[in-house]
């Protein structure tokens, strides 16, 4: 073989090398709160577009707890801290300027992307989450066995009959996620949680032993479907072991969630929904990762992340961030994370295909993108 011809395949085995790192992606940090003498707990994340977003959670300090929104307008570039006055749970966003807040004391609205907020009447009981069809008709998620409906844009609120029809104790009842597929069938789960035992009472970090003692045993789970954009919903329970704890629909079905306590043989799941049958398939179970949120894009892509486990009691145990992407929910492909995202929580949201962010737990957002 010739020098020239010798050096053009060199070129090309660089070329080759080089290429794949051009095009690979990574979840880069946009966002990290530092500060040696508190922390920032965030609950949840919402990007109703592509350049406008919002993270919302509390700084604890002790035994001081602030509540705050991190927000940009400009895809995530630079990030404000706006001061709220009430320690936020859940946001839901019609558009990239109309949004909802669930705090612990009621519910709040904005129309300027969260940098502003108005204080809506409270609702007649305590909202978990918010989902709302247009800028009137929305429907709430809540404790004590109940939903509601609105159609005033979340002014005035009245019961869903059928969401008290299920069996269970109300004081140990609640609702706790709604998501819709298209503008006529929606869902909203919830759960029944049976009397603990007394060791029960006690938190994961003050007693691991009992923690890992703990055995999951079966609940109810509620379910309320609608076929009609809401106008009417039929109420069902099932037993259940874990907690349904995300649902997401997009073009191929659904993607749910469900999390196991810290004796489980495995810490979640997660299972593909097909909206037609109703039937449901596992598509992600692995004991070395706890599974904390699922993603479905518009072009039916699919995302899960979580955390690495680390130790025996996996509730109270950070570990190191990890996502995982499908385009056919059987393969599962693991994406690069920068090294310093440990959590023990994580939550993705995102505009479109190419614009996904994650939120952390301890205060720490960051984007998909790709690497230079």
């Amino acid at each position: 073989m010739s020098h020239t011809l010798s050096r053009r395949f060199c070129a090309f085995g660089l070329l080759a090398a080089v290429l794949p790192q051009l095009h690979a992606e990574r979840w880069k940090v946009q966002y990290l709160y530092e500060n040696f003498k508190s922390e920032m707990v965030l609950q949840d994340l919402q990007f109703p577009s592509a350049t406008r977003g919002i993270a919302i959670g509390e700084i604890v300090e002790g035994r001081s707890r602030k509540g705050v929104a991190v927000v940009t307008s400009d895809g995530g570039a630079h990030w404000n801290v706006v001061k709220l006055e009430e320690i936020p749970v859940s946001l839901f966003f019609l558009n990239d300027s109309l949004g909802w807040m669930v705090t612990e004391k009621g519910l709040w609205k904005t129309t300027e992307a969260g940098k502003d907020w108005q204080k809506l009447p409270k609702p007649p009981n305590q909202p978990w989450r918010v989902y709302f069809a247009d800028e009137n008709n929305g429907w709430a998620a809540c404790t004590k066995k109940m939903s509601l409906a609105t159609h005033d844009g979340g002014r005035k609120w009245e019961a869903i009959p059928a969401a008290s029809t299920v069996p269970g104790a109300a004081d140990r009842s609640a609702y706790s996620w709604i998501a819709f597929a298209d503008k006529d069938y929606g869902l909203i789960t919830g759960f029944n949680q049976p009397s603990m035992r007394w060791g029960g009472l006690f938190p994961t970090w003050l007693d691991p032993e009992d923690a890992l003692s703990r055995r999951e045993t079966p609940h109810l789970a509620y379910q309320l479907l609608t076929r009609d954009g809401g106008k009417t919903w039929k109420a069902g329970s099932a037993s259940l072991l874990g907690q349904i704890t995300r649902v997401r629909f997009g073009p191929k079905g659904g993607l749910g969630l469900i999390e196991y306590g810290d004796s489980f043989r495995v810490p979640s799941e997660v299972y593909h929904i097909d909206r037609l049958t109703g039937k449901s398939q596992t598509v992600f179970r692995d004991k070395r990762y706890a599974i904390t949120d699922v993603w479905l894009t518009a072009e039916g892509t699919a995302y899960i992340a979580g955390i690495e486990l680390s130790g025996q009691v996996r509730s109270v145990s950070p570990g190191k961030v990890k996502v995982f992407r499908s385009s056919d929910m059987a393969t599962w492909t693991e994406l690069d994370v920068d090294y310093r995202a440990i959590a023990q929580r994580a939550m993705i949201a995102g505009a479109d295909e190419q614009n996904l962010w994650i939120a952390t737990d301890n205060g720490m957002i960051l984007k998909l993108s790709k690497t230079p």
